[in-house]
């Protein structure tokens, strides 16, 4: 080869490996996580003209290598955009729950503090934060009275410490309610056991050792209905008291919700003496065991208790108060049941048989009242998107102020001004602003914009259809990033959890994964069937006792309708999921033999088992009617369940479970693992150590890496297109 050649094809190596680089940087990678900044908390001045947020970040961790940590802090900006953010809060400690003032000269917030949640007050008239509070059960959610000079915090206080404490039960009561511990009349046992620690001793002594192992932490006893955590199962019994305190530094808190009962999201009404909150509504049932809920209102000296609304087998909660102190804005359903809980509206001093309803059949969070009453503003998901909305007090409508194909997150709104957290395909994360109306909205924050922005990314693509129930099913499609006509490419069927999770072009946690596999040159299919929230509770209803079959057929249908545009190799089809996603996946292998590779994720797979290990197991009898050992109900229990139907699975499955996961519990996926194993079927199993059912969501972000790299490894094995 004469050296002019040489030189000419080196050059041309050199400048297309120059060009594939060029391209590659312009896709998404899978470190491209680690750059999503998150705005989360959102708090308007009361002048509307500052916002206070916090953001949070990845970050290296430096006392791990190669591993990465949270951080959350305040940021503040004008609400009119004039001037870029500014951080207001540094550290390793998160800063959170951000609260203005009513003179909007300080805010409050929440930090750790020798692993307690304590509350900080900053002065925008300069200085570092202070630390108002040094309660020693924590202190959260603070909100500032009228005037300004006290707040209220809420606590989480352990059963026994309550007992025990001499300021927060001085007369040494006991519950209402029995502790359940068996062999003993009524709570007689709950009385603090004096007797010396002594295993050769007493029966007295004998407890007091008992009782001291259990403290050394050397055994856990269970007496509780509710004894799993999200990681851990635990003996103890917690409580959420709301208390009370002056805003400056060494005042003592006092108690507003004395007693056995749970007691949160408190607030002040306008005249500054009176607190309304949330509270369980039967002071007589474990607390384990009760799912209803009561609305209340104390005076701030902690008399005259009044239950403002509540009812046998009902849940009041998320109560808000108007402006003016006159109407109560909320929600209430029926407990233990699938469904979606009603806004209402009540005049405080009103009559309960004087409720307002307005209907709005989609699930609502956060209700803001607006300062001239008019309305109730709410998030809601809907049709793929999570909208802000505003109900009309007057006419009992409700007005959609923000679009579908995009998602709101947290929000708030003072004096006419809007700011909302806001998710699009465009941009996963950036904060917001608007009229009250939703009119002229601006992006405030560039957290994400500036990096997305460089990125080639793939849009989705609505669609519909009609399924055998009549229900019409939306599903999106997204074609791989650098999609050219005519060639043929491998398509990844997602679900979504829940079961009444909702995907869609608005909804924040998926965005990083289409795109990613978009930019792999995957098709990406995901669809909302039956049981999904957004579409009303009809829909939402419609996969009772059918967990398996219907929704199955909606997410395989809206596969077959992509496969139909004719682009997807049918060859190298791909399936994932998480939780109830994860069950579908298996109860899918189990009944179609399409898919060349597969992936669970935290899934459930043994619906008698998920009963007992799982702490979502109330879906059992709420979608199946029924217990394990019922006959009326055991038939469709199994029926239900995929790991009946294990023996047909014979697709290459990889399954992933956190060590510490006890939402669906990790004995589901060693089940299937193991079966499939013994049947000598291609599977492979990964466990995270310490890793959680949020793992993909909020989890250590090298094992939210690591899952989503061998999830491509493990398709790539199998739809790699054959070598001649």
């Amino acid at each position: 080869m004469n050296k002019h050649l040489a030189a000419f094809l080196l050059l041309w190596w050199a400048s297309l490996s120059w060009v594939q680089a060029q391209q590659n940087r312009n896709l998404v990678q899978v470190t491209d996580l680690l750059k999503i900044k998150q705005v989360g908390a959102v708090a308007l001045s009361p002048d509307g003209k500052q916002v206070a947020f916090t953001v949070t970040t990845i970050e290296p961790d430096p006392e791990k290598k190669n591993d990465f940590r949270y951080n959350t802090q305040l940021h503040l900006q004008p609400a009119n955009g004039s001037q870029p953010p500014r951080q207001l809060t540094y550290g390793n400690s998160n800063a959170t729950q951000p609260t203005w003032s009513p003179d909007g000269k300080q805010l409050a917030f929440v930090r750790v503090v020798e692993s307690k949640p304590q509350i900080f007050l900053l002065s925008f008239a300069g200085g570092e934060p202070l630390q108002l509070t040094k309660f020693k059960y924590g202190a959260s959610q603070p909100r500032w009275s009228p005037n300004g000079q006290q707040l209220l915090f809420t606590s989480g206080i352990a059963l026994n410490e309550l007992l025990t404490d001499s300021t927060l039960n001085p007369t040494r009561d006991l519950p209402k309610w029995s502790y359940e511990k068996p062999g003993f009349f009524q709570n007689e046992n709950l009385r603090t056991n004096t007797a010396k620690p002594n295993p050769d001793g007493t029966l007295a002594e004998i407890r007091g050792y008992l009782d001291q192992n259990e403290k050394d932490q050397k055994a856990k006893v269970i007496n509780q209905l509710r004894f799993q955590e999200e990681s851990t199962t635990s003996s103890t019994l917690n409580l959420s008291h709301i208390f009370i305190i002056d805003a400056k530094p060494g005042a003592t808190p006092k108690d507003l919700t004395a007693g056995f009962v749970s007691s949160s999201n408190a607030d002040f009404l306008p005249n500054g003496k009176q607190i309304i909150f949330d509270a369980a509504s039967d002071e007589t049932e474990n607390p384990t065991r009760s799912q209803e809920n009561a609305i209340y209102l104390v005076n701030t000296d902690g008399t005259g208790l009044k239950q403002l609304l509540g009812k046998k087998g009902m849940s009041y909660s998320g109560s808000t108060i108007s402006p003016s102190g006159k109407w109560l804005a909320f929600q209430y359903s029926i407990a233990n049941e699938v469904n979606i809980p009603k806004l209402g509206l009540l005049p405080v001093n009103g009559n309960p048989s004087n409720l307002i309803t307005i209907p709005y059949d989609r699930n609502k969070s956060n209700l803001v009242w607006s300062e001239n009453e008019k309305y109730v503003y709410f998030t809601s998901p809907s049709n793929g998107g999570v909208l802000l909305n505003r109900a009309d007090v007057k006419n009992k409508t409700v007005e959609r102020l923000t679009d579908m194909t995009k998602g709101v997150g947290a929000f708030d709104l003072r004096k006419d001004q809007l700011a909302y957290v806001l998710t699009e395909v465009a941009n996963p994360n950036e904060l917001y602003a608007a009229s009250a109306e939703g009119k002229k909205p601006h992006r405030l924050t560039s957290f994400n914009h500036e990096w997305v922005s460089q990125k080639k990314l793939s849009q989705p693509e609505k669609h519909t259809f009609t399924n055998a129930k009549g229900h019409i099913v939306e599903y999106w499609v997204m074609k791989p990033t650098n999609f050219v006509e005519g060639q043929k490419y491998p398509l990844l069927l997602e679900i979504h959890g829940g079961p009444t999770a909702m995907w869609g072009p608005g909804e924040s946690s998926m965005w990083h994964e289409y795109q990613y596999f978009t930019s792999r040159g995957y098709g990406v299919v995901y669809a909302n069937p039956r049981g999904s929230g957004g579409y009303g509770e009809e829909f939402m209803r419609a996969n009772i006792k059918d967990w398996g079959a219907g929704p199955a057929s909606d997410v395989l249908t809206a596969l077959d309708k992509t496969v139909a545009q004719g682009w997807a190799d049918t060859s190298r089809l791909a399936i994932t999921g998480g939780s109830y996603g994860g069950y579908l996946v298996s109860w899918i292998l189990g009944h179609d033999k399409r898919f060349k590779a597969a992936c669970s994720q935290r899934g459930v797979y043994d619906l008698s088992t998920f009963f007992g290990e799982g702490n979502a197991w109330r879906l059992v009898p709420n979608y199946f009617g029924g217990y394990p050992w019922e006959e009326a109900h055991k038939g469709i229990i199994q029926s239900e369940s995929p790991l009946t139907y294990v023996q047909n699975i014979t697709t290459p499955l990889i399954i992933f479970h956190g060590e510490n996961d006890l939402r669906t519990g990790v004995i589901q996926s060693e089940m299937l693992y193991k079966s499939l194993k013994v049947l000598n079927r291609p599977v492979e199993y990964v466990r995270h150590p310490g890793a959680t059912h949020e793992i993909t969501r909020a989890g250590n972000n090298r094992q939210r890496i690591d899952q989503m790299l061998r999830t491509y490894e493990f398709y790539e094995r199998y739809l790699q297109p054959k070598q001649l």
